[in-house]
C-alpha cells in the first residue's frame, strides 16, 4: 500500500508541471548565489543524476529538476567563465573584424557598442564568434592617420558607427572586470548574463576602417528609430522610440529619474504586454481575414490560424524589441498556448508559464542572474495566484474596473519586495501614478506607436501620423505626471539588506494575498521588516568607520560616527554628464548605507582623481559644505590647513596638513586629516610626498602614529619615505588604486616598505571597497569583494589561476 501511495498518479508532479517549473527555477538560482562553482565533474554528475530522478514517476520527482537546474546552471557557468578572457592575463591588442549587434551608444565624446567578431581563420581562437564591449573614445575620421578632417566650419568629422554594420578596429581587450561598492552596479555579473567576454578599447581609429555597411535586423531598428526623430518632435521622440522599439539610448538620466519617481519603468521599454498586444493584433487580422474568405477556413480552421498567426506575430516583434528577456518570456507563452490551441487542447496560463520557463531556463540557465527574469515571471505568477478567476464575473463598469484595480493593487504589493532587493528604491506615488498612467499608456499610447512601426515597415512614410499621434498622447499624460515627479519624497531609497530578507518578505506577501489568510494581517508585514528596515550598522560613540570606496585610479572615502559623516575626496570625473564617481559611486553607497546627507565633504586638493566626484554629489546634495586648500580651484569651498578640528561623537577631527599661508599647489597641497579615538587613530593622507611627509615628521611626529593610514599618493615611489612608514607605524596600510594603473601604483617597493613596518596591506583593486572598524574591541577590516563572494569573481579567479601556476611551478620543479 505505502508504495501505491507512493506512485498515486495524483500526487507524482508532473513531467512539465509547475512543481517542476518551481524546483528548475530553484535549482538554477541556488547555484547562481554560491560563492564557488562546483567542479564540472560534477555538475555533470549532478546532471545525469537529475535526468534521472526527473523522468522516474515519484512523489519526490521535484527532486530531479532541482538539481538538473543547479548542475545546468554550474556547466553553463564553467562554459561561460572560459569563454571570458582570462582575468590574470595582461591586456591583449589585437585587430579584429566583426559586426555591431546591438544599437550603438553615442556621447558627445565617446561611442560603445556590442560587438560580434568575425569567425575567420585570422581572428585568434579565443575571439572567434564572441562577443565583447568596445568603447571608442574618440571616433573622429583621419584620413591618412595624420590629422582630424576638418568640416568647413573647422569641426571635427565624426565617424558614424551604425548598428549591422562590420568594422576593421584595432583594440585593446581586457577581461570583463567592475569596481565593486556597497550599492554599487555588478558589471562583472553583467558581463556574465549578456555573455560578453570582454571590454575593449579602440586603440589607433586611424586604422579603423568599415568593412560594410549595416544591414540586418539591428540596422532595421536603427533606421525606424532614425525615421521616428525626423517625424516626431524632438521633446517627445525618445518616449516613442522606446515605446516602439525598446530603444532607450534617447532618454537622459533626467528622464529616467523622473520615470522612477513616478513607478513608471516598466512601462517606458517593450514589456511583455506590448508583445500581447502584437499578438493579439495578429490572430484578429487574420480571424477577420478568414470570416470574410470562405475558402480559407477549408485550408485551415480559423482557430488554428488565429493562434499560429499570435505566434508568428509574438515572435516577430521580440526580434524587433531587440530579444529583451520579458519579450521573450511572453512570446514563448504565446507560442506554447498557440502551440496547444492548434492540437486543439487547452493549457492553462499557469502551465503555459511553467513551460516558458522550462524554454528560457533549458537554453539560458543563467537567465536568473537578470533583474528582468524574476520581475516578469514574478509579475505573472502573482497575478495567477492573486486573481485566479473562477466564479460568475461581473458585467457592467464594476465588471472592468474591479479586475483593473484588483491587479495593480496585488502588482504593486507583490513585487514590492522584489524591486527593493534589485533596486535598492521605490516609489511612494507609484501605485497611484499607475491607476492613470497604465490604461493610458497601454491602451493608447502604446498601440499608437506599435501602429506606427508596422505602417512604416510596410511602406516609409505611412507611420508617421501614428507616431506622431503616439507623441501627441503621451505629451497629454506626460504633462501632468511630471509635476508629480518633482516631489522630493517621491523615491523611497532604501538601504541594502541581507540576502535572506526577500525570501522572508516574499513569504511574507504572500501570506498577506492568502485568499482567505486574515491571520496574516498583521503577522506578515513584521516578516517584511529586516527588507524594508535593515539595521544600520553605525558606529557606537567613541567610534569610528571607514569606507574606503573603490573608484578605479582615484580617492573616495566615508568616514562614519555614531550621528555624523564626512566625505574625504570623491573620486575622479566620468566622460560625460553624470557617470562622475561621486554620482555613479558615492552616492548609492550613502544610499546603501542609510547614510543621509554629510556633514562635511573634505577635498584633499583640485586634482581631478580626487575633486572629479563633486558635480555628481552637488547634483544630489547641493547645499553639502565643502572644504579645500587654497589654491585648489573649488568652487564655494572653505579653505583647509593645520590647526582646524572638531569632536563629533567623542571622536576627534584634526587638520595636520597643509600649515595656514602654504602657497604650493597640486599634490604637496593635500589636507591631511588625523581621526583620533580612545582606541587608536585614522591617518587619511591624500597625495603629500616626501617634502609634506618631512614637514609634518618635524612638526609633530607624535601625531602621525595610527592604526591604520590611507597611504599617500595611491602608493607612488614619491612617497612614504622610510621615516614617514616608521612613524606612522600602522596594522593596516590602504591603497586606493586603479586595476593596472598606467602609473604602477602601488609600487613595490613601497607595499615592501609598509609590510616590513608590520603593516597588512590591502588595496581597492583587489579587494573592492575596504570598510574599517575602530572601536572598542580593536581594528576591524571588511573586503567587500570577499564579503560578498561571487564565483564570477575577477579577482578570485585570478588568485585561483595564481595559485594553480604555482601548483604547475612545483609540480614541475625537480621534486615534482
Amino acid at each position: 500500500m505505502g508504495s501505491q501511495a507512493r506512485d498515486d498518479p495524483a500526487t507524482v508532479p508532473c513531467l512539465l508541471g509547475k512543481a517542476s517549473a518551481a524546483a528548475l527555477v530553484a535549482g538554477a538560482t541556488v547555484c547562481c548565489l554560491l560563492p564557488q562553482l562546483p567542479p564540472a565533474w560534477g555538475a555533470w554528475s549532478g546532471l545525469a543524476a537529475g535526468g534521472a530522478l526527473w523522468l522516474r514517476r515519484w512523489r519526490g520527482r521535484w527532486l530531479g529538476p532541482l538539481l538538473v537546474g543547479a548542475s545546468w546552471a554550474a556547466l553553463h557557468g564553467h562554459w561561460a567563465l572560459d569563454a571570458q578572457l582570462p582575468p590574470h592575463a595582461a591586456p591583449l591588442d589585437r585587430t579584429v573584424s566583426g559586426r555591431v549587434i546591438d544599437l550603438p551608444d553615442h556621447q558627445p565624446h565617446a561611442s560603445r557598442f556590442l560587438l560580434r567578431i568575425d569567425g575567420s581563420d585570422a581572428t585568434p581562437p579565443g575571439l572567434r564568434g564572441r562577443r565583447v564591449q568596445v568603447y571608442w573614445s574618440a571616433p573622429f575620421a583621419r584620413p591618412g592617420g595624420s590629422s582630424p578632417e576638418a568640416d568647413v566650419d573647422g569641426s571635427v568629422t565624426r565617424l558614424s558607427v551604425a548598428a549591422g554594420a562590420r568594422w576593421q578596429l584595432p583594440l585593446r581587450l581586457r577581461a570583463p572586470r567592475s569596481r565593486i561598492n556597497p550599492g554599487g552596479f555588478d558589471g562583472e555579473r553583467h558581463a556574465l548574463a549578456l555573455g560578453i567576454i570582454g571590454s575593449a578599447q579602440v586603440r589607433g581609429g586611424a586604422q579603423a576602417r568599415e568593412l560594410a555597411a549595416g544591414h540586418g535586423l539591428p540596422a532595421w531598428r536603427e533606421a525606424m528609430a532614425s525615421r521616428v526623430d525626423m517625424r516626431v518632435g524632438a521633446d517627445t521622440a525618445r518616449f516613442v522610440r522606446a515605446l516602439a522599439l525598446g530603444d532607450t539610448r534617447g532618454l537622459q538620466d533626467s528622464d529616467w529619474e523622473q520615470l522612477r519617481a513616478l513607478g513608471l519603468t516598466h512601462l517606458i521599454a517593450i514589456s511583455g504586454f506590448h508583445v500581447g498586444l502584437v499578438a493579439g493584433g495578429f490572430a484578429l487580422l487574420v480571424g477577420g481575414a478568414w470570416r470574410c474568405a470562405s475558402v480559407l477556413p477549408r485550408l485551415l480552421p480559423r482557430p488554428t490560424a488565429a493562434a499560429m498567426a499570435a505566434a508568428a506575430g509574438a515572435m516577430a516583434y521580440a526580434l524587433v524589441a531587440g530579444l529583451a528577456l520579458p519579450t521573450v518570456r511572453t512570446a514563448l507563452m504565446i507560442v506554447v498556448v498557440a502551440l496547444a490551441r492548434a492540437t486543439r487542447r487547452r493549457l492553462p496560463w499557469a502551465q503555459s508559464l511553467a513551460l516558458a520557463a522550462f524554454a528560457t531556463l533549458l537554453v539560458t540557465p543563467l537567465s536568473v542572474l537578470a533583474a528582468g527574469f524574476w520581475l516578469s515571471f514574478g509579475g505573472v505568477l502573482w497575478l495567477l495566484w492573486c486573481l485566479p478567476g473562477g466564479g460568475r464575473p461581473e458585467t457592467g463598469l464594476r465588471g472592468l474596473l474591479k479586475p483593473f484595480f484588483a491587479a495593480q493593487g496585488v502588482a504593486s504589493l507583490a513585487l514590492l519586495p522584489l524591486g527593493i532587493s534589485l533596486f535598492g528604491q521605490a516609489s511612494r506615488i507609484g501605485p497611484l501614478v499607475n491607476l492613470v498612467a497604465v490604461p493610458w499608456w497601454s491602451l493608447v499610447v502604446v498601440p499608437l506607436a506599435l501602429l506606427g512601426t508596422a505602417l512604416e515597415a510596410i511602406h516609409p512614410g505611412l507611420g508617421g501620423w501614428a507616431w506622431r499621434l503616439a507623441g501627441w498622447t503621451f505629451d497629454l499624460s506626460w504633462h501632468w505626471l511630471q509635476p508629480a515627479a518633482g516631489w522630493a519624497g517621491a523615491v523611497w531609497w532604501v538601504p541594502a539588506a541581507p540576502r535572506w530578507t526577500l525570501p522572508m518578505a516574499l513569504a511574507g506577501v504572500f501570506w498577506w494575498l492568502l485568499p482567505r489568510g486574515r491571520g496574516g494581517l498583521l503577522a506578515a508585514p513584521l516578516l517584511c521588516l529586516p527588507l524594508l528596515w535593515p539595521a544600520r550598522q553605525l558606529p557606537v560613540p567613541g567610534a569610528v568607520e571607514l569606507l574606503v570606496l573603490d573608484v578605479g585610479q582615484g580617492t573616495a572615502v566615508l568616514v562614519r560616527t555614531t550621528t555624523h559623516s564626512l566625505l574625504y575626496d570623491l573620486g575622479p570625473p566620468g566622460v560625460g554628464a553624470g557617470t562622475d564617481a561621486g554620482e555613479r559611486v558615492v552616492v548609492p553607497a550613502l544610499r546603501a548605507l542609510a547614510t543621509g546627507p554629510p556633514d562635511r565633504v573634505l577635498l584633499s586638493h583640485g586634482d581631478a582623481d580626487h575633486a572629479g566626484g563633486l558635480p555628481g554629489l552637488r547634483r544630489w546634495l547641493p547645499a553639502v559644505p565643502v572644504m579645500a586648500p587654497v589654491g585648489s580651484g573649488v568652487a564655494g569651498a572653505a579653505p583647509c590647513h593645520r590647526g582646524q578640528q572638531w569632536q563629533w561623537d567623542g571622536v576627534e577631527f584634526r587638520v595636520l596638513y597643509p600649515p595656514l599661508g602654504h602657497r604650493e599647489r597640486g599634490n604637496e597641497s593635500s589636507c591631511v586629516l588625523r581621526i583620533g579615538t580612545a582606541h587608536g587613530a585614522l591617518l587619511l593622507a591624500g597625495d603629500i610626498g616626501r617634502r609634506s611627509e618631512a614637514w609634518l615628521l618635524q612638526a609633530g611626529r607624535q601625531d602621525l602614529a595610527a592604526a591604520a593610514v590611507l597611504v599617500p599618493h595611491h602608493g607612488s615611489a614619491g612617497s612614504s619615505s622610510a621615516a614617514w612608514v616608521l612613524a606612522v607605524a600602522p596594522r593596516l596600510a590602504l591603497v586606493s588604486a586603479g586595476h593596472r594603473n598606467r602609473f604602477g601604483h602601488p609600487r613595490a617597493e613601497v607595499v615592501q616598505r609598509w609590510h616590513d613596518a608590520g603593516a597588512e596591506v590591502l588595496g581597492t583593486a583587489g579587494s573592492g571597497a575596504l570598510r574599517v572598524w575602530l572601536d572598542g574591541q580593536g581594528l576591524h577590516v571588511r573586503e567587500q569583494r570577499v564579503h560578498e563572494s561571487r564565483w564570477w569573481d575577477a579577482v578570485g579567479r585570478e588568485r585561483a589561476a595564481a595559485i594553480l601556476s604555482v601548483d604547475k611551478q612545483a609540480a614541475d620543479g625537480p621534486e615534482g
